[in-house]
């Protein structure tokens, strides 16, 4: 990987991170708007980078409110990173409805199941709401970004890297 997508892997990292902190109430007050950066960082720079913002950005927002899950919210940096990572191949095949789809009913509904029998059934139904909305909003607003800003950053990482 040259400097230009360490740089720009670098950037979404940052972006997700700040997104970590814009929280969604919930019961965990993890929730938070760290999804989307890692949606538009594996569609513009592949799956794998796409997957690695999202466990960082996962983790940033649970390091942020406190860990709230304690270590369980090390499941939930795994299962970011294979959804994003599944988000962004079925994205770039150009199945785009089936990856919203796969994301948000991996995200909201199938991703907090563990929980369930870990925790309680009645924790896993009081976190579906801000679930939900948090992913959402997360995707609403990578799915507007991304049309427009994925390629115009590739046009100055991928092209500019030929100019040098």
């Amino acid at each position: 990987m040259d400097v230009r997508k360490i740089s720009t892997l670098a950037m979404f990292i940052a972006l997700s991170a700040v997104g970590a902190a814009i929280k969604i109430p919930s019961i965990v007050g993890s929730l938070a708007l760290d999804s989307f950066p890692a949606l538009i960082a594996g569609v513009l720079l592949g799956p794998i980078n796409g997957g690695i913002v999202a466990g960082l950005g996962t983790l940033i927002s649970a390091i942020i409110s406190g860990m709230p899950l304690g270590p369980l919210h090390f499941i939930i940096v795994v299962e970011m990173f294979i959804l994003v990572w599944m988000f962004c191949t079925l994205y770039n095949s150009s199945q785009k409805l089936g990856a919203v789809t796969l994301f948000l009913v991996g995200n909201a509904l199938i991703a907090p199941l563990p929980f369930m029998f870990i925790i309680s059934t009645s924790f896993y139904i009081a976190l579906l709401p801000s679930l939900i909305t948090a992913t959402v909003i997360n995707l609403v607003i990578a799915v507007i970004l991304m049309p427009k800003l994925v390629p115009i950053l590739k046009r100055m990482i991928f092209k500019a890297g030929h100019d040098s």
